[in-house]
């Protein structure tokens, strides 16, 4: 049974299918299998290099468009709102899609104006290239300012998030303030795989240790994972 964040509106699975270090042609059938056995919620970025595979394995399958939250980044070289506009249109024309579902700036850029950074993502959003956007890497006090400059709802802070590296305090963060954190390396680069803390807890309840880990990052509040396989 799927379990939702509800966020700007719209009801989220709390478990998603990341795509980092996939080739296009790992991503297009780890996709493929993923949408098959029932996800619904697809994580990209341009940095990955397997936006139109995705695309192409969302296409390809089964299931309507509007069943796949589908989540893709902005390359942090884009410095300008021009530039981020160029790019996310380059991200949808990639991906096959009239409208991405979830826009993220993929790093904090130190070299880049963050004003001029939410200004490109809010103008995104203007434009219908997006439903929603976010951040991912960001610090508490780097996504405190986001918030405050964007015109739009900063719909999620995307970061590393696992047993061992837990951001209580940027988690604290996004749940006082709205935000859904999207955690993802929640086997922890297959750190949990074979530990026997978590495969000793999985026992009691007839689960191994990687879905304990998983399930350990979904029972936080406002939390989203996106493991890969």
């Amino acid at each position: 049974r799927m379990e939702y964040v509800t966020q700007c509106g719209v009801d989220v699975p709390k478990v998603g299918l990341g795509t980092w270090q996939m080739d296009p042609q790992t991503a297009y059938e780890s996709v493929s299998i993923g949408l098959e056995v029932g996800y619904r919620h697809i994580d990209t970025a341009q940095l990955y290099g397997n936006e139109g595979s995705v695309g192409n394995a969302i296409d390809d399958s089964d299931v309507d468009r509007p069943e796949v939250f589908l989540t893709t980044k902005v390359n942090p070289k884009h410095r300008t709102v021009e530039d981020i506009v160029a790019s996310a249109r380059g991200s949808r024309r990639q991906l096959g899609v009239e409208q991405i579902d979830l826009l993220l700036m993929h790093w904090p850029n130190p070299l880049v104006d963050a004003d001029a950074v939410i200004r490109g993502l809010n103008e995104c959003v203007r434009q219908n290239l997006t439903r929603f956007i976010g951040v991912s890497n960001y610090s508490v006090d780097r996504l405190d300012r986001a918030r405050r400059l964007s015109d739009e709802p900063i719909f999620t802070n995307q970061v590393l998030f696992h047993p061992w590296w837990p951001q209580r305090e940027l988690l604290g963060y996004c749940q006082q303030h709205d935000v859904v954190l999207t955690g993802y390396s929640p086997l922890a680069n297959g750190g949990a795989i074979d530990d026997e803390t978590l495969a000793d807890v999985g026992d009691r309840y007839g689960k191994t240790g990687p879905q304990t880990a998983i399930r350990w990052a979904t029972k936080h509040e406002n939390v989203i994972t996106i493991p890969q396989s």
